[in-house]
């Protein structure tokens, strides 16, 4: 997701952020915690789409969030406000 960040603020917003500043948001994230999904996790966002209908890699981004301990998940991919396995949606450039 550090890839999807740093692309998304640096081309895909009304006021791209310079590209130290983006590099610098890179390195903080970098220390968070990871999530490394399992075969559950998996089946889990299988589960989560089908249900759903949202995208795979999304449920993934959202199974992700959940076993995390998320409560919220910040995407601009997803509904503002929807609430999916426990985490709220929101849309940071709304």
């Amino acid at each position: 997701m550090l890839q999807e960040f740093f692309v998304t603020v640096t081309r895909e917003v009304a006021k791209p952020l310079p590209l130290e500043d983006a590099t610098a948001r890179v390195r903080e994230f970098a220390t968070w915690k990871v999530f490394a999904p399992a075969a559950n996790d998996v089946l889990a966002a299988i589960g989560l789409q089908t249900q759903t209908k949202i995208g795979f890699w999304d449920a993934m981004i959202v199974i992700a969030a959940s076993e995390s301990g998320c409560d919220v998940l910040w995407t601009e991919d997803l509904s503002d406000g929807q609430l999916l396995r426990g985490v709220r949606v929101r849309n940071p450039f709304d």
